[in-house]
């Protein structure tokens, strides 16, 4: 009798357990919004959170190679560069220096970004 009461209370400690899908499986939930993919809608947030820290106007000269991506002529102008260089891919600099790959959604976005021409707005 007190083995067949072990067995229950192990049957419902057991399968009584819940996950949380969103908590496992983070990118099966992630989204990407690749539309209206422009300059200033997309293109701006990103570098602002990854790339402005030495390549702004003002901080490029000292930190950033004197390469300028703060406005929209030197990032268009850059735009293939930028795209190897944040994909690490073997003949540009790796961006962020000293740090890892931007995220799969920001890739994506810069990517779609080159390839509709590089939309200001």
């Amino acid at each position: 009798m007190a083995f067949m009461a072990f067995i229950t209370i192990l049957f419902f400690s057991v399968s009584c357990y819940y996950d949380n899908e969103e908590a496992l499986y983070p990118s099966l939930n992630s989204s990407c919004d690749t539309t209206n993919v422009t300059f200033s809608s997309r293109i701006v947030p990103i570098l602002a959170n990854n790339c402005l820290s030495c390549h702004s106007n003002a901080s490029a000269a000292s930190a950033g190679n004197s390469i300028r991506l703060q406005d929209y002529i030197d990032v268009r102008n850059r735009s293939e560069a930028i795209a190897g260089s944040v994909k690490h891919s073997s003949t540009f600099s790796p961006m962020p220096k000293n740090g890892g790959k931007l995220n799969a959604c920001s890739i994506k976005l810069i990517d779609i970004w080159i390839r509709n021409g590089t939309p200001d707005n």
